[in-house]
Order: C-alpha cells, then sequence, then structure tokens
C-alpha cells in the first residue's frame, strides 16, 4: 500500500493532536505512515503511535509571546520565519532523496510539499484574522495565503462548511482567499472521542499551548483551582514529563496523560477550562460539551477571534488572562448552550480517506 509522510506544525500539539485520526485511519486502511516533525509534537506522536517511523524535523521558530506588543514581535520575526522555510525546503529534499513516498501531508507547514509528490495540506486558518487595528494586513495575509495554497494538490479544511454548524466561522471561509477548487471540507477531526466514563469530574483544566504562555496560564490557574468545590483535575499539557500531583483531596494534576485516559477525562467532565485553540473546540465539540469556559491566549489573535466568535453565537463565556478571577468567571459562564449537535470524527475520518485521500494512494 502507499506510504505516507505526514509533517504538522509544533506551535503548540494542535497541529499533532488533530493529524492523530488522520494517522489512525490510514494505518486502518494499512499504509505506512512517516511521522515528520519537531519538539512536542513529536514525542506526543511517537508516544501514540510507536510503530510509525519518525524523522526529527524541525519546524519554524516563534517569536517570544509575552502577551502585550506581540505583533511588532512578530513582524521583526519574520525575517526569521523566511530563513526557516528555506532551511525546511532543504531539509525535506534530503529526506525524499532517502526515501520514496506517495503523498505528503503537511498540516500548518507550508514548506513541506514536492512537486513530483502529490502534496495537502491541512488548515482551518485559510482567512487569518488580525486585530482591526491593522486590517489592511489581512488582506494582504490572503493574498500569501492563497498564493501559499496553490503550490499543494488540495487544502483539507478540518471544519463543517460555512453556516451555522462551522466551527472556525470566518477563518474556514475560502472567500476571497483563491483557494475554493482546491479546498475538502472534512468535518470536525478530533483526537478525543466521546467514551463512556467512570469518572465523575466537576471541573476539567487543560492547560496547553505553546511557552512561556502555557506556563503563564498555569501559574494563573493553580492557585485558584481549591476556590471552586467538588472534584477537580488539571492536565499541564507536557508531554516530555509523566507525573501525577495529588495537589489536595479533591484536586489532580497530570503532567500529560495518553489520548485514551484523556478521553475518558474529558467525557466524564461536567465542566471544562481550557484555552481557545482549534484543535482543542474540535474536541470539545465531538464529546458534546455544554458547559465550559475558554481563555484565549494573549496575542493569539485566532483564539481571541473564536472566543468572540462563540460568546456573539451564545455557545460559550471567555475571559481574557490577565486579572482573570477563577470563581467569577466560571459563575459568568453559566447561561450558555455549549456547542450544537454536529457529524463526529469517526464518520468524518472515513469519509474523507474515501473521498478524497484515497485517490493518491491507489
Amino acid at each position: 500500500m502507499g506510504h505516507v509522510l505526514l509533517s504538522p506544525l509544533n506551535w503548540g500539539l494542535g497541529h499533532a493532536s488533530r493529524d492523530v485520526p488522520i494517522i489512525r485511519e490510514l494505518l486502518r486502511n494499512h499504509h505506512e505512515v512517516t511521522i515528520a516533525a519537531g519538539g512536542n509534537a513529536l514525542q506526543l506522536l511517537r508516544r501514540e503511535f510507536p510503530s510509525c517511523n519518525c524523522i526529527d524535523f524541525p519546524d519554524y521558530p516563534l517569536a517570544d509571546n509575552k502577551g502585550r506588543f506581540f505583533f511588532p514581535r512578530f513582524t521583526a520575526h519574520v525575517p526569521a520565519l523566511v530563513q526557516a522555510l528555506a532551511e525546511e525546503r532543504r531539509n525535506l529534499r534530503k529526506i525524499l532523496k532517502e526515501t520514496p513516498y506517495d503523498l505528503i501531508i503537511s498540516d500548518s507547514r507550508p514548506g513541506v510539499y514536492s512537486d513530483s509528490i502529490p502534496s495537502i495540506q491541512i488548515s482551518h486558518q485559510v482567512h487569518q484574522s488580525f486585530p482591526f487595528i491593522v486590517w489592511p494586513i489581512e488582506l494582504i495575509a490572503l493574498y500569501v495565503n492563497g498564493r501559499g495554497f496553490k503550490k499543494f494538490d488540495s487544502v483539507i479544511i478540518p471544519d463543517n462548511p460555512p453556516g451555522p454548524l462551522s466551527l472556525a466561522g470566518k477563518l474556514s471561509r475560502t472567500t476571497g482567499t483563491g483557494t475554493k477548487k482546491l479546498s475538502y471540507y472534512s468535518g470536525i477531526l478530533a483526537s478525543i472521542p466521546k467514551v463512556s466514563s467512570s469518572n465523575e469530574i466537576d471541573y476539567l483544566f487543560l492547560i496547553s499551548g505553546m511557552e512561556p504562555q502555557r506556563t503563564a496560564l498555569e501559574k494563573i490557574v493553580m492557585p485558584q483551582v481549591s476556590d471552586l468545590p467538588g472534584k477537580k483535575v488539571v492536565l499541564l499539557g507536557k508531554p516530555s514529563d509523566n507525573h501525577v500531583l495529588e495537589s489536595d483531596d479533591d484536586t489532580t494534576v497530570y503532567s500529560y496523560v495518553s489520548y485514551q485516559e484523556k478521553a475518558e477525562l474529558m467525557s466524564g467532565s461536567k465542566f471544562i477550562i481550557c484555552r481557545s485553540g482549534y484543535t482543542s473546540m474540535m474536541d470539545l465539540a465531538e464529546i458534546g460539551l455544554k458547559k465550559g469556559l475558554f481563555i484565549p491566549t494573549p496575542g493569539q489573535w485566532e483564539q481571541e477571534y473564536l472566543s468572540s466568535y462563540y460568546r456573539g453565537k451564545g455557545w460559550f463565556m471567555s475571559k481574557n488572562q490577565a486579572g482573570f478571577r477563577l470563581l467569577r468567571a466560571v459563575e459568568n459562564a453559566e447561561g450558555y448552550s455549549g456547542f450544537p449537535a454536529m457529524g463526529h470524527t469517526e464518520e468524518n475520518v472515513r469519509k474523507l480517506y474515501q473521498e478524497h485521500l484515497i485517490r493518491y494512494l491507489e
């Protein structure tokens, strides 16, 4: 069968996480998968798929995100990103020279494509969101995105088509991007299935994302966890560690858990507090979460947009990290409806394989 090179971005764990169901489906259909990634993304996928060949393939450095003034920091960081993209292209050529592949799947890595091998990009952000004060840059980004996507044979958008069930809102709309003919809306691709669970958790905290903001959120939330009543569980999102810490009689803290364990914890939780990263949102939609609170990462415009979008839809409340007061925020989060019912990942990923991926692997 076909040999697939799959390469996710390592800016947080979200890109690698949403590739988990795709890798499972490819393996289920007896294809060989080689994972090319760096950092925590590589560690995560190596733990989940020990039978897959893995290549240490670093991607792009990220500007230091301390929250304030992130936009000028990011702008100044662009030359480093351009240089890293050129290095990525050189490293990819070496990888392709050593091993033949039938298909390349890149998750948000614009340099991972080949002119001679079918190449697919995975992205929910075909339409970038920028702060209103710099909105003309959003128009430039549309043009740049469109040119980048045209280097691929197709673009998989892990969202429902535009409409009332769109989870990414304007981010996944192809209008004005020049990518409409290349696009395939797969529906949500969650790494966490809804499972029957014996857990009865009142509050589950998912501390995740890129540093230093992941640690910043941990420092803000952890001292306040005891303010909430009932049973609480905290997942720190640190796959390089593997320990359990009992904070008190009602609180358990894990550095990292497997996907199966995470599915059981999430499915057994009444209320979930987390960042509003898109992959987390797909996981919560998959389990049909009705009660939750989102804390967007400062300076990450995508998360800030999604938080605002869900608040406007009446689905979930969100609170900024600055001056965050957990008990008050949880009280304010009552009265929202939660995510509406939508198609599940198992059905979506099988349809994605049968309707789209198989054409490159026959």
